[in-house]
């Protein structure tokens, strides 16, 4: 409805022209007068919409019923004349025409999407009778194949299952197709019927629609009539449509199984299967457990394909209680797995290095090699002047205080053409270790002794190492250029530590040299070359290098640098090598002369270059195939010294604990030292740590070769601990850092000195000795009481004197019943330092007053001594 202010009747809409077609509305309007309550009222305009209908026309289609503005009935369809048309809506001939053309290109669209809406039912249907001929073939197969895997007894079952659903089906149905032959389309085949060739297009378009209409009326009231028994070619198709009650119960279609349906089916037997079989205990399955040195308790199990708890439970038994985090070692683990019933394989992480060394040589390999001669003896007895008169050169000036600090490596050239490989070790007590490296890798040690000073501590010492070497002995009595020597008195010296030379019968050379005077060094040459033919030294040239560390540095510029003695096989630039616990690959080589070298032989002393960090010198040499194997070898390395390093400071923690509960706290003396090479800090520590005792002791924190660098001074800051700088600087920061944080450097170029002055320091540390001194007796003969003072004792002097001061113990019976120290010591109302023997005094004592008449009183002093190591 509208409002009133809309009185204007609204005009239908109307062509421009006269006598066109007018567009009428389905809608009549009016007005309408509203009463309302108070005598008021309202006038509205109401709109009403007519209803449409439609009526049958001649060619049987449904058409609108239009009321014309007379009230006469217009049809607007196909089943109507043009006249009647015409005449009903009042168009023109040429409206007319145009009406009817529309008209037939609509029939035309609908004709065609009809005969496109029936070939997709066609090809619907086609797809559809495919699909269910291959559901049939392939249920067909599944069925087959499971008949022939069914026992007897489901095949019979199955057979009498089949024979009662034939049973149950009804009278006359059709017998059911083959599962082998293709099924029938159901859907109809619809023929396009040929329109007649007087017909107008509009004509025949409609005349096709109605044969098409009128077929699918005829297949509808052809499925609503009742539908006979299926054939086994109809029940094999998959159902389309709606499911009735009665469809879902007709189980005689012969319908195949579902694939799901048979799956449950033999998922069915496999457990009524293994139900059978379940008293049957299962079988034991044997396993090969690898074990290393150290795992834990869920890997264990892992391993064993058992539960955790089940070898938590086991080790409960065994007393052992763990969880499954917990590592257990490889005992514990091999008796777990032997009682769970498996086989044990026990492997260690050091199988890594099993073959790092390869085969040995075979005898046709070996080849002619220059001996390794160890030159060792007693600090200052001349072994460094020797070997520069071997080599013609001059060593000893370069060397600080006249005596060798690390290993010295040289291959000297004689005038024979035999090359002799020198090494040349420390004499002094700390380079115990540098020796003994020495006499390992030598295949001939010279004793050097000195004619005028003869057999020392460091000579009897490299005898040791010779002898736990098994190498022969060429004993160089050295200085007999000088007056005092005497070289019989040498032999004779020798005889007292099983060395008898060939002058008195035995198989020890004796050659007497001067290296001064530059006199027998031939004869000692021949006696070198002579002693190498008898032990036929040979090496096999062509295999990868081996070889040990006789020396490392790190050198600014260079990097680690370590002096390698190859012992077999040739080392080659670019080869990557394994050095204890670092590798790394040769970048360049140099003998000691500072030539050059792209390949070294065996029994060669050489420096290479390029390890990723500095060895241990007595660490082995050994090249290998590939930068993986290398790095494998090398971290395991570094973690076993890491381990050795935390048992051997948690031990020393331990005992330093219970020594302190004992004896009391043990005083330390922390130490970080940096040298130059290797050996040297080896040396020191071995020294520094064979110096304290039960009371004192030094206590090396951090070692390493190069310079002083930042992070030594912050340790020492933190432990309050001094440096030891051998043959090595601070840099500017670490001095800078030092000087600020009051950290003490001291720098030292010889051993000496580094032993003495910790030795010093060490000393200082000691608590002194006590020593008492006796200094005389006195009697009391009175005792006085004294307001505000106590007790006074009047007493005589026996024997030596009394000092104010001093200790005194109060005897009683010749029994001490208080020892303490003399208050106040006085003559005559007097107070006095010092009371003589035979004169007259009064004492008091700090704290104490039961003294009587008869008691004696001893005074002596404490006297402190200094101690050293």
């Amino acid at each position: 409805m509208t409002t009133s202010n809309e009185t204007k009747e609204k005009k239908p809409l109307s062509l421009s022209r006269p006598g066109r077609l007018e567009l009428k509305k389905t809608v009549e309007t009016g007005q309408v007068r509203q009463s309302f309550s108070h005598g008021r009222s309202k006038t509205v305009q109401v709109e009403v919409k007519r209803s449409r209908t439609f009526e049958r026309g001649e060619s049987g289609r449904m058409a609108e019923v239009v009321r014309g503005p007379e009230g006469s009935l217009d049809l607007a369809s196909e089943g109507h004349t043009e006249e009647s048309i015409s005449t009903a809506r009042g168009l023109s001939d040429q409206e007319r025409q145009s009406r009817l053309r529309a008209l037939e290109v609509s029939k035309v669209e609908d004709a065609r999407r009809e005969v496109e809406e029936h070939e997709r039912l066609e090809r619907e249907a086609e797809e559809a009778e495919l699909q269910a001929k291959e559901l049939a073939e392939r249920q067909a197969e599944e069925e087959k194949r499971r008949a022939d895997e069914e026992d007897g007894t489901n095949s019979a079952a199955t057979a009498a299952g089949e024979g009662a659903a034939a049973a149950l089906e009804p009278d006359g149905a059709a017998p059911q197709q083959e599962p082998g032959q293709p099924a029938k389309s159901k859907a109809p085949v619809v023929s396009k019927p040929k329109p007649a060739p007087d017909l107008s297009p509009a004509q025949k378009a409609a005349a096709l629609l109605e044969d098409e209409l009128g077929g699918r009326v005829k297949q509808q009231r052809k499925v609503q009539q009742p539908k006979a028994t299926p054939t086994r070619h109809e029940a094999d198709k998959r159902r389309s449509g709606k499911l009735t009650i009665s469809q879902a119960l007709d189980d005689s279609g012969g319908r195949q199984h579902s694939l799901a349906s048979v799956k449950r089916r033999r998922e069915k037997q496999l457990r009524a299967m293994r139900d059978a079989q379940s008293h049957q205990p299962p079988k034991k399955v044997v396993r090969e457990v690898i074990v290393p040195e150290t795992i834990t308790v869920q890997e264990l199990a892992n391993r064993m394909a058992v539960r955790s708890v089940d070898v938590v439970k086991s080790l409960m038994k065994m007393g052992v209680m763990a969880t499954g985090g917990q590592i257990v070692d490889a005992d514990t683990a091999e008796l777990i797995v032997e009682e769970f019933g498996h086989n044990i394989k026990r492997v260690s992480a050091a199988d890594i290095e099993v073959g790092l060394t390869g085969p040995e040589d075979d005898e046709g390999s070996l080849e002619p090699r220059p001996p390794v001669v160890t030159i060792m003896g007693h600090v200052d007895h001349g072994k460094t002047s020797l070997l520069d008169a071997l080599r013609e050169t001059d060593v000893v000036a370069g060397e600080a205080g006249g005596i060798t600090q690390h290993i010295g490596a040289y291959q000297v050239r004689i005038a024979s053409g035999d090359k002799i490989t020198f090494i040349d070790t420390p004499g002094h007590a700390a380079f115990t270790e540098m020796r003994s490296r020495g006499a390992d890798v030598t295949d001939i040690v010279i004793l050097v002794v000195a004619g005028d000073d003869g057999i020392k501590e460091q000579t009897v010492e490299a005898i040791n190492h010779a002898k736990a070497a098994k190498a022969p002995i060429i004993v160089a009595i050295n200085k007999m250029d000088r007056p005092e020597a005497n070289a019989d008195r040498v032999r004779q010296e020798l005889l007292q530590h099983e060395l008898v030379v060939e002058e008195m019968g035995g198989d020890i050379l004796a050659v007497e040299v001067s290296a001064k005077e530059k006199t027998g060094l031939d004869k000692l040459e021949e006696t070198i070359l002579l002693q190498s033919e008898v032990l036929e030294l040979s090496a096999n040239p062509d295999r990868p290098g081996e070889g040990v560390v006789v020396e490392a540095k790190l050198d600014r510029g260079r990097g680690s640098v370590a002096t390698v003695l190859i012992q077999r096989g040739t080392l080659r630039v670019g080869d990557i090598f394994v050095s204890g616990a670092e590798w790394g690959r040769v970048r360049a080589m140099a003998n000691e002369r500072g030539e050059v070298l792209e390949e070294a032989s065996p029994a060669m002393p050489v420096e290479v270059l390029g390890l990723n960090g500095t060895p241990l010198a007595g660490d082995d040499f050994v090249v290998v195939d590939t930068e993986a194997r290398a790095r494998d070898v090398a971290d395991f390395r570094k973690r076993t010294r890491h381990e050795k390093a935390i048992a051997a400071s948690s031990r020393g923690t331990l005992e330093q604990m219970l020594q302190s509960i004992k004896d009391g706290v043990a005083k330390e003396l922390p130490v970080v030292i940096k040298s130059d090479v290797q050996g040297s800090v080896e040396a020191i520590a071995a020294s520094l740590e064979k110096m304290g005792n039960e009371e004192v002791k030094a206590r090396i924190l951090h070692t390493g070769v190069g310079g002083i660098n930042e992070s030594d001074v912050t340790l020492a800051r933190a432990t309050g601990a001094f440096i030891i700088a051998f043959n090595v600087r601070a840099n500017p920061q670490a001095r800078d850092m030092a000087r600020r944080d009051n950290v003490e450097i001291r720098y030292y170029s010889i051993i000496y000195d580094v032993v003495d002055d910790v030795k010093a320091a060490l000393s200082g540390m000691l608590s002194p000795t006590q020593r008492e001194e006796f200094l005389g007796y006195a009697e009391i003969r009175e005792v006085f009481n004294i307001t505000k003072v106590g007790k006074v004792a009047g007493c005589m002097i026996t024997e030596g004197n009394v000092r104010r001061g001093a200790k005194v113990r109060l005897l009683r019976d010749n029994v001490v019943i208080h020892d303490g120290t003399l208050k106040t010591l006085r003559r005559f109302k007097e107070e006095v330092k010092e009371a003589r023997e035979g004169y007259e005094c009064g004492m008091a004592f700090e704290n104490y007053s039961d003294i009587q008449v008869g008691d004696q009183i001893e005074c002596y002093t404490i006297e402190e001594i200094a101690r050293e190591l």
